[in-house]
């Protein structure tokens, strides 16, 4: 008999009891779906206790919430319900709980965390008729036998929204210090409602089939409604039903007599044994808001921005007299088209493109010659009727003349004054004719979006910050709609400690798209650093409903819950994104399994791949494969699988789990053995357990850490990318504990760049030196190690590590500043040559203004004057601004010996102020030794 408790109205709770376990013989599993049954005993009528529309259906044990729920439990479960013997209820009981009750559930859940859900055996005895009163008064105080408990965490049940939990639990022996300890409660059902039914039961009170006696043997409960659909849907209010499934042989074991108060339930924690349950509420104890609600009231404190309606014509339109001059514009151009076209009828187009090289007489001759056509043919009066109109309009609309004038001399007057504005105004509209061809090519370089990022980038890493901001805001002037490039800038802002500027550049981006995961996040993250704790809740709920599988979203939400002290919430969000994280690096391997066409056997300590055959099956494996065909019903592919699993289990050594992935014809049957197979193994295996070859075939790529990420990590480098710093380090804490994280590499590396924005370059250092204990051949670390170095200005100890960084075979992350600094370096060693070719990389891979001049530079020192021309050219074109660059175009100019380039690129290397002041006195030597290039001499 299982027994537990709920709260109701009265001093006492209400209990529940499950009676009457079936004890069933290994060898088989339950089938699914099968029929749940009213916990009423000796209905006659066939089938009347089968629940209606209600089966039991189950579920993956990864998705439970119980104990046993992780890939290295399977094989142990596969045994426990199968092929041991085991107790099976199929019992499902419903109560009401009214509003007290529900209060007081929620407040000993949050008390207590743990709910007691016991166990006991109870003995069947037919008494004989007439002879009940012989059982009336014998063993009244008898002891509970196998008394045991469970202790179910119900913690779930406050998570917003949640209305159901599932999952195994160990069962231990009941012992009234333990129990109240975990639970609070300080009387056992048994000895109270459960002790007057077992009583009862000696005298045949119990309405029970008269079944064989349940042996005293250790045994495993399983209270199992839904054990193969993890997506039901819940049922008002209920706790459903025991299964027990038993560990041992066919013989009772002896136990040892022990210290234990309860030496016959000790047998179930020697046993592993369990007990799988499921609790469903018909309403959320902690309701939780809709997506909708959420999404209202980040409208109500962001509301949409649309974009700004480009307004065609503007002042044209709206003033009469701009309208008036543009159609003496329009009539102008239109007059000047048609005389030319008259001129190439006369005299022929390849004439007219002479222009210049044509003497003045021919020229004049010409010009006689148009005008004597244009008057013959009465063309030039019919051009002057096709201006009057246009003239009128500027006469009245511009110097509103509307009524005759008053002397002779007024009108002379007005007419020179309107005779000159349209002479210019003319000249205007013919310079906007002149053709494509005819007008003098400027070569101007367009920087792109892309582009100006790099170099915002680059002027924030030599914290030029104020250059940067330039980059940052000309991209915002350029694509006002890109939410992008706002958050860009809000990124730029963190990293100056501008919260408040920051805030109102991803406020902005959200209000461009509401619905974008990244603002919204990053708009919490502002939100919890200013101490506004409602909006970030907000902002976090609504990223968690829009993306639902996004691990960053639920663990700053459950970091938003620690600093709120809510313990519960917190766990909820993190245990979500734990959740999200291994999906998706199942979906991941499926994936490349589905690409590379390969069978995945993941073991402690590698991987091992074959070939797959038509139906997934692994040709020339020892391992046991299967065809999967299109289920009866919703368990079928479950069950199928779990068959296979245990039919696998025996043929594979104790060090090993293989895993396969199955390739149905049916994509809803790949969709739901998707996940649950091939769950991340956690990142603290012994490998000592598999040394064979297998260790060896994938062995860690290029000296880049291959160990698992965790929920911490993902944030970290999210938090990290926006340079939201003052984050970080509440999530590296949770990252050192974290049981799948721990002190790795990438942790140490995040600590030292975190104290390298703080100039602490000892502590940096330090942390450097554990990541590179840990992982001597990533590169990222070198990186790190040669920026320390060269901010600390031990630049022969950044050549070193710089050098060893491009030398890996793969990149580190920040290969641009790499290739920039270590060029620096040569150059202030005089190694051109190698400057040379390094700045030539940075310039191929990602060029800007500043790879150019580094590049101009080494090839002036090297004396090749036209290739550093070239570069300097290059690099003056994208940064016009530079005043290094000016510089070196001076002295470019005095070796080439052209004194006005000299002396206007001298002019603006001192209007810029270069600060370099080796760099001026070498300009002021070489300008004294050619002679120019000083316009101040």
């Amino acid at each position: 008999m299982v027994g537990l408790q709920v709260p109701s109205v009265g001093e006492k709770d209400y209990p529940i009891l499950f009676k009457n376990g079936t004890l069933k013989l290994g060898g088989e599993r339950e089938p699914v779906p099968r029929p749940k049954k009213w916990p009423i005993a000796n209905i006659l009528a066939p089938g009347a206790n089968n629940i209606p529309d209600a089966f039991i259906v189950g579920g993956p044990y990864e998705e439970e919430e119980g104990e046993l729920n992780h890939p290295e439990d399977r094989e142990f479960r596969n045994q426990a319900e199968c092929i041991k013997k085991r107790i099976i209820w199929d019992l499902e009981s419903r109560c009401y709980l009214d509003p007290p009750a529900v209060v007081s559930f929620q407040k000993r859940i949050a008390d207590c965390r743990f709910w007691p859900v016991e166990i006991t055996r109870v003995p069947l005895i037919i008494a004989p008729k007439g002879k009940a009163a012989k059982f009336d008064k014998t063993d009244d105080e008898s002891q509970l036998s196998f008394h045991g408990v469970a202790y179910v965490n119900m913690v779930p049940l406050l998570y917003p929204g949640v209305k159901r939990i599932r999952g195994a639990f160990h069962v231990y022996p009941y012992i009234d210090s333990s129990v109240y300890e975990k639970t609070k409660c300080l009387f056992s059902l048994f000895r109270d409602t459960g002790h007057h039914l077992i009583q009862n039961n000696k005298v045949g009170g119990v309405n029970s089939p008269l079944s064989k006696p349940v042996i005293s043997k250790n045994l495993k409960e399983d209270k199992t409604v839904k054990e193969k659909d993890i997506e039901g849907k819940p049922k008002p209010g209920d706790v459903q039903a025991p299964s027990i499934k038993s560990q041992s042989s066919d013989t009772p074991l002896e136990v040892e007599p022990s210290l234990c108060h309860n030496p016959e339930g000790q047998q179930y924690v020697e046993a592993g044994t369990y007990i799988v349950l499921e609790i469903q509420l018909d309403k959320a104890l902690v309701p939780k808001r809709m997506p909708e609600e959420l999404a209202r009231r980040v409208k109500e404190m962001i509301p949409p921005r649309p974009p700004l309606t480009r307004r065609t014509g503007g002042a044209q339109k709206a003033s009469a007299k701009a309208k008036a001059v543009s159609d003496y514009h329009m009539q102008i151009k239109n007059i000047s088209r048609a005389i030319l076209e008259e001129y190439h009828r006369m005299f022929g187009k390849q004439v007219a493109k002479l222009g210049s090289d044509m003497d003045s007489e021919t020229l004049e001759e010409h010009k006689c010659q148009l005008s004597y056509e244009l008057n013959c043919s009465g063309k030039y009066f019919a051009f002057k009727e096709q201006l009057k109109h246009a003239v009128v309009k500027i006469v009245r609309e511009k110097y509103l003349k509307t009524t005759s004038f008053e002397s002779q001399e007024e009108l002379q007057t007005f007419i020179s004054e309107l005779y000159v504005f349209l002479v210019d105004q003319m000249h205007v509209a013919l310079n906007q004719t002149i053709p494509d061809d005819v007008q003098g090519a400027v070569s101007t370089i367009y920087t792109t979006s892309e582009q100006l990022r790099l170099f915002a980038f680059e002027a924030e890493v030599n914290e030029n910050f104020e250059m940067a901001a330039v980059y940052y805001e000309e991209r915002l002037v350029r694509e006002p709609q890109n939410l992008e490039h706002w958050l860009d800038y809000g990124a730029f802002c963190l990293l100056t400690e501008d919260n408040i500027k920051a805030q109102e550049c991803f406020r902005k981006a959200l209000s461009l798209n509401q619905n974008h995961i990244h603002s919204l996040l990053l708009c919490g993250v502002l939100a919890v650093l200013m101490e506004n704790y409602e909006q970030a809740e907000i902002f976090f709920e609504d990223a968690t409903c829009l993306e639902p599988t996004n691990v960053v979203a639920w663990t700053l939400l459950g970091l938003y819950y620690e600093i709120q002290n809510n313990d519960i919430r917190m766990e909820m969000a993190f245990h979500e994104a734990f959740k999200q994280l291994q999906a998706q690096a199942l979906q991941a391997r499926v994936t490349k399994q589905k690409s590379t066409g390969t069978v995945e056997y993941v073991e402690e300590g590698g991987k091992v791949e074959s070939s797959l055959g038509p139906w997934g099956v692994a040709n020339g494996s020892s391992t046991t494969a299967i065809k999967v065909e299109a289920p009866a019903g919703p368990g079928a592919p479950l069950s199928v699988l779990d068959e296979f699993l245990e039919e696998s289990s025996k043929l594979q050594s104790d060090s090993r789990e293989p895993l396969l992935s199955i390739q149905s014809q049916d994509p809803t049957i790949s969709q739901k053995l998707s996940n649950i197979l091939l769950k991340e193994i956690p990142a603290k295996k012994e490998t000592s357990k598999c040394q064979d070859s297998s260790t060896f075939l994938h062995p860690t790529t290029y000296g880049i850490s291959q160990t698992p990420t965790t929920i911490f990590m993902e944030t970290i480098r999210f938090l990290m990318k926006v340079n939201a710093v003052q984050y970080v380090h509440r999530v590296l804490a949770h990252e050192l504990l974290c049981p799948q994280g721990g002190p790795s590499c990438e942790y140490y590396l995040v600590l030292a760049q975190t104290h390298l924005l703080k100039k602490d370059f000892a502590k940096a250092e330090e942390y450097l030196q554990q990541a590179a204990q840990m992982d001597y051949l990533n590169p990222n670390v070198w990186g790190v190690k040669g920026h320390l170095y060269f901010l600390s200005g031990n630049h022969a100890e950044a050549k070193a590590c710089y050098e060893r960084t491009i030398s890996f075979v793969v990149d580190a992350a920040e290969m641009h500043f790499i290739f920039l600094r270590l060029g620096h370096i040569y150059l202030e060693e005089k190694e051109y040559e190698k400057a040379k070719k390094t700045y030539l990389q940075a310039c191929k891979r990602s060029p800007s203004c500043l790879t150019w001049l580094g590049l101009g530079i080494a090839c002036y020192r090297l004396e090749e004057l036209t290739e550093a021309e070239d570069a300097l050219s290059e690099a003056n074109a994208l940064n016009n601004y530079n005043a290094e660059v000016w510089a070196y175009l001076a002295l470019v100019c005095l070796k080439a010996g052209r004194q006005l380039e000299a002396e206007q690129a001298y002019k603006y290397t001192m209007k810029l102020k270069l600060k370099d002041e080796a760099l001026l006195a070498e300009i002021h030597m070489v300008q004294e030794t050619v002679g120019f290039g000083n316009p101040s001499f």
